[in-house]
């Protein structure tokens, strides 16, 4: 496929994505058709980021009313339209942080599920000796998101141009997207997700703001008018506004 490249301008992105709350409420009434249904799954009831400063790590925490990985996605069967369930953490960490290069856009730890793919070819989540099989395994990315209005919900991760040298992490799954695949431990607990993060993973970062949201995006690789990876349905921003008002609190 030919990838439209956005040349996003330089605009102070926290803002621009609380302004985005409208549109992100007007795209849950307006759910794709591949989307699953709102659960008490994915219906936020608390976040947290917290520092251990004897492990030097940080545990990004979210809760749901409901289970944490009871609803997932069905799977498609193919890549162009796959389904991908996320909870997400927009932060105010810089990309740079975690190894992408200069880049305007909001640096995201998602954690998603996905029964069409496996975008993780480092990692083994499911332990089961195989490496291309774990798409519907919970598991991480860094991601860049930035407005796009493409989408119903008007978000998508950043593109750029095959040969155009953009700098990704070297754990990268391939895409040309700002996405990397971390293999960032996800632990499971009923109604609580936790991701464990060495502080020296975000290049000894631990002081800086948060959001949580749950949401679907899907996979594009036939229309160039869409992006390769957008945000279709938000379910829920714990803030409300997307403004990312959390902070790292000690453990």
């Amino acid at each position: 496929m030919t990838l439209i490249s956005r040349q996003l301008p330089r605009i102070p992105l926290l803002p621009a994505l609380a302004a985005l709350v409208a549109a992100l409420n007007w795209a849950g009434a307006q759910a794709p058709a591949a989307a699953p249904e709102a659960t008490a799954d994915l219906d936020l009831t608390d976040a947290s980021v917290r520092y251990d400063a004897e492990l030097d790590l940080l545990v990004f925490s979210v809760s749901v009313e409901g289970e944490v990985g009871g609803t997932l996605p069905t799977a498609r069967g193919q890549l162009d339209g796959a389904p991908v369930l996320a909870y997400a953490f927009p932060t105010t960490l810089d990309p740079t942080a975690v190894g992408f290069g200069e880049v305007d856009g909001v640096l995201t730890l998602a954690v998603t599920a996905h029964p069409d793919f496996d975008d993780t070819p480092l990692w083994d989540e499911d332990g089961d000796g195989d490496y291309d099989d774990d798409g519907l395994t919970f598991h991480t990315h860094w991601v860049v998101l930035a407005p796009d209005d493409r989408v119903a919900g008007g978000l998508s991760v950043v593109e750029f141009d095959e040969g155009a040298g953009a700098v990704l992490p070297p754990t990268n799954p391939g895409m040309p997207m700002y996405m990397d695949s971390p293999g960032l431990s996800v632990v499971l607990d009923g109604a609580t997700l936790r991701v464990l993060v060495p502080a020296g993973r975000v290049r000894g970062e631990t002081e800086f703001s948060f959001d949580a949201v749950s949401a679907y995006l899907e996979v594009n690789t036939s229309d160039p008018a869409r992006p390769l990876l957008g945000v279709y349905q938000v379910y829920e921003v714990l803030s409300g506004d997307l403004s990312l008002p959390y902070e790292v609190a000690p453990r």
